[in-house]
């Protein structure tokens, strides 16, 4: 499939999810699972029109998840609730940082000893597979910045974090497989890959978002809509902080998510907020031309937009997956390693981080469930790959990931809709 016959079938797929929405809302999967659907019927196992590999194309697949990935971690950290509260984040942090050294152990403990892949393939798989994902948990996440539900917001929260928290673990496997410089007994990984890293992300994310608040401050206070100009001024905050990240040595991702949340909490601060502001920010973001105010801060203004772009690249990079699948690309390992991942490691970790909190037991079973895997772990894959591991590691690698991303897809796909609608019919909220 050439280039013009892909602008045609994305095109195509478009319109038809826009002319069949309102439909699409009441069935219980998500969208996500049609487009895999669709991928799957053109790959070369059934219908044959185009095939991806993920190995030789790399570079052309780190590119697009990490733009995909950049997006969703702007869009989700400016929904995040404002003020910001240690007690309200104590769940996400232990999620993101505690849950995914223990998500990562647990996979990298049954890939080597019951699969018999090598220590530091296995650990490599367990970073690439642990995180959860910005990009498809659309029906699990922050709705909008006046969403308050704990729920989405811990899921929300922990994927906008976790996808930086993951790359520690993804250097040590690397280290491992020797092409990564670990220092001696892994004093560099801990001090620059786990400490360093880690600080620097959040401190230029931190940084970034605030001077950016303070600058736009005035303007926005005595405008309007101010249309393309916040979703330039939101575009270039990506840029500068990630690219300053990755001139430092920083995570990136972390940097931008952090940024992204204090350019809100700042704005917040300064411009000030209602719970009435909140609820007509929700009716324009949610389509209600009824509201009048207008949005007059950075973060509402570019939000929309950013939901655009990240609706789009979901729709591509899904297709892709689907054009990545072979037959007998499926294995009974790969399997079992997913659902080893969905039924005990994903929630052992969850209730591990939980440990000493007061969360409802409905929010952690919920929390233990919904860890969908997706654009995040084939970002990390492609990164790997360019690290320039084995081909034998990273053929090993790109099947486990491939049908462990398909598998939560379909699996957690089915169940989100059913699942988030008995939770707040129960409480006697509407989802």
């Amino acid at each position: 499939m050439d280039i013009p016959q892909w602008f045609v079938l994305v095109g195509l797929l478009l319109l038809l999810m826009g002319l069949t929405a309102p439909a699409i809302k009441r069935i219980p999967v998500t969208t996500a699972i049609i487009y895999l659907a669709v991928g799957i019927i053109l790959c070369p196992s059934v219908l044959g029109l185009f095939h991806i590999n993920p190995i030789e194309n790399a570079k052309a697949l780190e590119l697009l998840t990490e733009v995909a990935v950049l997006i969703s971690l702007f869009a989700a950290g400016v929904k995040m609730p404002v003020p910001v509260s240690l007690e309200r984040w104590q769940s996400p942090f232990r999620l993101a940082f505690l849950g995914m050294a223990v998500s990562v152990g647990l996979v990298a403990a049954f890939a080597h000893l019951a699969l018999g892949l090598s220590l530091g393939a296995a650990v490599l798989l367990g970073a690439i597979i642990a995180p959860t994902d910005p990009v498809l948990a659309t029906d699990v996440q922050v709705r909008h910045p006046g969403d308050r539900d704990h729920l989405r917001f811990t899921l929300t929260s922990e994927a906008g974090m976790n996808d930086g928290s993951a790359f520690p673990f993804v250097m040590l496997g690397l280290g491992l497989l020797g092409v990564h410089d670990l220092g001696r007994g892994g004093d560099d990984w801990i001090l620059y890959d786990v400490f360093w890293a880690t600080a620097a992300g959040l401190g230029i994310g931190v940084l970034g978002g605030y001077l950016l608040a303070r600058l736009a401050a005035p303007h926005y206070q005595q405008a309007g809509k101010p249309g393309v100009l916040g979703d330039f001024l939101g575009l270039g905050l990506i840029c500068v902080v990630y690219g300053t990240c990755l001139h430092l040595s920083a995570w990136g991702f972390l940097g931008v998510f952090a940024a992204a949340v204090t350019l809100r909490q700042t704005e917040h601060a300064l411009v000030g907020a209602t719970p009435e502001r909140e609820f007509k920010l929700q009716s324009e973001i949610l389509g209600d031309d009824t509201n009048e105010v207008g949005t007059r801060s950075l973060s509402e203004a570019s939000l929309i937009f950013k939901e655009h772009l990240e609706r789009l690249s979901e729709v591509l990079l899904i297709l892709l997956i689907g054009g990545t699948l072979f037959l007998d690309s499926w294995s009974w390992p790969a399997v079992g390693l997913a659902f080893f991942l969905f039924f005990v490691a994903r929630p052992l970790s969850v209730f591990i981080s939980f440990l000493g909190t007061n969360t409802p037991w409905r929010i952690r079973c919920l929390s233990g469930w919904f860890g969908v895997r997706g654009i995040g772990s084939l970002y990390y894959l492609a990164y790997a790959i360019q690290q320039g591991i084995d081909d034998t590691v990273a053929l090993q690698l790109t099947h486990f990931t491939l049908i462990i991303v398909t598998l939560s897809i379909i699996v957690h796909g089915m169940s989100v809709k059913p699942l988030i609608k008995r939770f707040w019919t129960e409480r006697g909220v509407l989802a």
